[in-house]
């Protein structure tokens, strides 16, 4: 008897399509790191990317779904980070590991700053729109859930007695989030800020 065969694969994007969707996510980086959201314009970013709107809607559906792409592959990027840190901290002891990787999820690195603000002018709007925050809130609980899968993988560690993955995981970020607005401007409050968080998260966690 011959084997069931699984149903057709989804067709893939034609290439032209993905070259288009990078170079419009490229074009609307630059100008939401340099200008911010709300002084952004789809018409400013067709304009840098090259595209006319048609381009930009056959790919996205308003500013709002783009710069949650955005926001999205950036989570992604930070995910893949720590479990590589995981991986290199595996001979530390446990405290040790975990003072690492809470310092590394708490830290701002420079070119960390424009997202940042960039991500609390958007909480903010979010704040004044039913439909922003449920997309907002479906973005946190994606990245979330993501989180606690690395945390229940390679980093039990993390996970308090009494808690689960998912719990340490929504506790992690919110603290990263908090810091992060208050450290975005750098210095040495910022660093002792940091420092002081990491020590207490870590002890707490470990």
């Amino acid at each position: 008897m011959n084997p069931p065969q699984d149903g057709p694969a989804a067709p893939r994007p034609p290439r032209r399509r993905v070259h288009t969707r990078a170079r419009i996510l490229a074009a609307a980086s630059d100008l939401f790191l340099s200008v911010g959201f709300a002084r952004t314009s789809i018409e400013d970013i067709c304009a840098a990317a090259g595209y006319t709107r048609g381009a930009f809607y056959s790919n996205f559906a308003s500013k709002e779904d783009l710069l949650l792409a955005l926001f999205d592959a950036q989570a992604a990027d930070r995910m893949a980070e720590l479990e590589q840190l995981a991986a290199a901290g595996a001979a530390m002891t446990a405290p040790e590991r975990a003072r690492r990787l809470v310092e590394a999820l708490l830290r701002v690195e420079p070119a960390e700053t424009g997202w940042i603000l960039l991500f609390l002018e958007f909480r903010l709007l979010a704040a004044r729109s039913p439909e922003l925050a449920a997309r907002v809130a479906e973005h946190d609980r994606a990245v979330s859930s993501a989180l606690a899968a690395v945390l229940e993988r390679t980093l039990p560690e993390l996970v308090p007695a009494g808690a689960d993955a998912a719990q340490a995981a929504e506790v992690i970020l919110a603290a990263r989030e908090g810091l992060l607005a208050r450290t975005a401007a750098g210095g040495r409050a910022a660093e002792q800020l940091l420092g002081a968080t990491a020590a207490v998260l870590s002890g707490l966690l470990a």
